[in-house]
């Protein structure tokens, strides 16, 4: 076995474990019986829908798509849940008392119109979608997609961490104050900080791929070193997820009680 086949197989395995790991975590989230229980859903989805994506991006480094045209569009491609799911998973934790409102279902629509679209793609002629590419304009599936993608989620984080550091003053000024419900406050801003680090490094992958294509006209999805740098990239936000999510599993019991 030369280097180049021993590294392809080394990151296929950290894509796939990602992915399984991802799943496996975002599935016991849906039991978890301790905790905010709306928290935990919000949780659940958001790892599912990290781990679906992991994978589809899996599939295009495979090329899976271009020797399966029939397959394209697959409907696992959830970019634009992530912030809103993140969020909500932040808020409902430190504000257990909470009510969503009907109100709250405006944070949901492009994740929902990313969903159909991708899903009523997927059921068009293969002679139809094989047409739509990499077009700056494509609403989900080219760089506005991306714009959005990025934007949403550093907004997302930074009103998450604004949730954070509120909550933990407000604790903080308690008499007494409750020491695992400040434990459960560092538990959240731990998980933001690492994020908003990794998704800097995915970030500047996103970024100088769309300035090679758009105007330099380079594809650096197709060098493969850069693709998988990219794979990887996004597969760290997802261990990182899987990870903070078996800690809360594990040690959380009393930290992430209602």
């Amino acid at each position: 076995m030369n280097l180049d086949s021993l590294f392809y197989y080394l990151l296929m395995l950290a894509l796939v474990g990602g992915v399984l790991f991802g799943l496996g975590v975002g599935v016991l989230f849906f039991f978890k019986r301790s905790g905010e229980k709306r928290a935990n859903f919000f949780f659940a989805v958001l790892m599912i829908a990290f781990s679906l994506t992991l994978l589809h991006n899996v599939l295009v480094f495979l090329d899976f798509y271009e020797q399966h045209p029939g397959w394209k569009f697959l409907p696992i491609y959830y970019t634009l849940a992530f912030p809103p799911l993140l969020f909500y998973y932040v808020k409902l934790n430190c504000y257990p008392g909470y009510q969503l409102r009907w109100t709250d279902i405006k944070h949901f629509v492009l994740p929902s119109l990313q969903f159909l679209y991708f899903f009523g793609m997927f059921l068009t002629p293969v002679s139809f979608k094989s047409q739509f590419e990499r077009i700056f304009y494509n609403p989900f599936f080219g760089a506005f997609e991306q714009f959005l993608y990025l934007v949403t989620f550093f907004a997302y984080l930074y009103f998450a961490y604004r949730y954070v550091l509120q909550r933990r003053r407000q604790l903080q000024q308690q008499q007494p104050a409750d020491p695992w419900k400040i434990k459960r406050i560092v538990y959240l801003e731990k998980l933001l900080q690492i994020l908003f680090f990794l998704f800097c490094i995915h970030t500047a992958f996103v970024l100088t791929d769309f300035v090679s294509y758009e105007f330099l006209n380079i594809n650096l999805r197709a060098y493969r070193p850069y693709a998988a740098l990219g794979a990887l990239s996004f597969a760290a936000l997802v261990y990182w997820l899987s990870i903070y999510g078996t800690q809360v599993l594990i040690w959380g019991r009393k930290v992430f009680k209602t």
